[in-house]
């Protein structure tokens, strides 16, 4: 993939890496090299209008990076004839997102985590790693409330409002245009997400691997299908009747217990794709529940 670098204004787009910065240890611009976002990094207001589909952004240092999915509409849900379908992916319905958002390139890392646990903005959870290291290790074992806390936080180091995707907004973002099962098409394989491949004759992953192991999808998302499940907003409900259509969160339903998505390094294909849904009690730290962040996009100026 090509390194592209684009600064616009005063916020940093990247298509890889950050104007005259590694991947590692940069210094971005307007972004201090440690600590929180200073004031003026914050209120460095920016044309986000002009950020491209797949650009990404960063709030603070310490905030995951974020890319630009636009606006748009799609069918959300599963056709009849898709294998492996079950009835809570019905009636397909269409969902139109009228402004674009910003989403997290990648899943939330330990290594922002525990940022957040360091600064007491999560409680003294520091999620276990299992063994398979921190740093750009997939966060997991978060409840949905631990999740909350998390983008509470972030609101507040930003003074911009962080949350979680709504189920609608983390559907299409990862169909990224897409109608097919995956939105790599009709299959999935071990090259392209992290999940059990003996159900297709490939290998079995023990565990998650560092975000952005895989490709991004055509919005510049990485690792929707597999490697964590990812916790949305959205209240459990069976199926789709009277769901929202405007890209909003369902905040109706079984509210104990949040939607999942994505599914994890452990699960079978079939479960990865990107109508595939499920509902825990929203308190559940279970392995390999992670999360990904969602904001809106600050307005152009007048």
């Amino acid at each position: 993939m090509a390194f592209i670098r684009i600064c616009v204004g005063g916020l940093i787009i990247l298509g890889v890496t950050p104007c005259g910065a590694e991947e590692d240890g940069e210094t971005e611009r307007g972004l201090p090299r440690s600590g929180s976002a200073s004031a003026d990094a914050t209120q460095q207001t920016v044309e986000e209008s002009e950020a491209v589909v797949g650009g990404v952004m960063r709030d603070c240092e310490k905030c995951p990076r974020l890319v630009v999915v636009p606006a748009g509409s799609f069918m959300m849900g599963s056709p009849d004839v898709e294998e492996a379908r079950t009835a809570s992916e019905s009636p397909m319905h269409l969902v139109t997102i009228a402004e674009p958002f910003a989403a997290g390139a990648y899943e939330v890392t330990l290594e922002e985590w525990d940022h957040c646990v360091a600064a007491g903005g999560c409680g003294d959870h520091r999620a276990n790693d299992d063994g398979f290291g921190r740093g750009k290790q997939p966060v997991a074992g978060v409840s949905w409330e631990d999740a909350q806390q998390y983008v509470s936080w972030l609101s507040g180091e930003t003074g911009l409002p962080y949350r979680l995707l709504s189920e609608a907004e983390w559907e299409y973002a990862a169909r990224a245009g897409t109608t097919t099962p995956y939105n790599t098409g009709k299959s999935i394989s071990t090259t392209e997400a992290n999940f059990n491949g003996i159900w297709i004759g490939e290998s079995r992953r023990d565990g998650p691997l560092p975000v952005g192991s895989f490709p991004g999808n055509a919005f510049g998302l990485h690792d929707v299908h597999g490697n964590v499940n990812e916790w949305v907003q959205d209240c459990w409900n069976a199926d789709y009747e009277g769901a929202p259509v405007d890209g909003g969160a369902w905040e109706e339903g079984d509210c104990g217990r949040r939607v999942l998505r994505g599914c994890s390094y452990g699960d079978r294909p079939a479960c990865l794709r990107s109508a595939s849904r499920g509902g825990i009690p929203k308190t559940a730290r279970s392995p390999a529940l992670g999360l990904r962040v969602a904001r809106a996009l600050r307005p152009a100026s007048p």
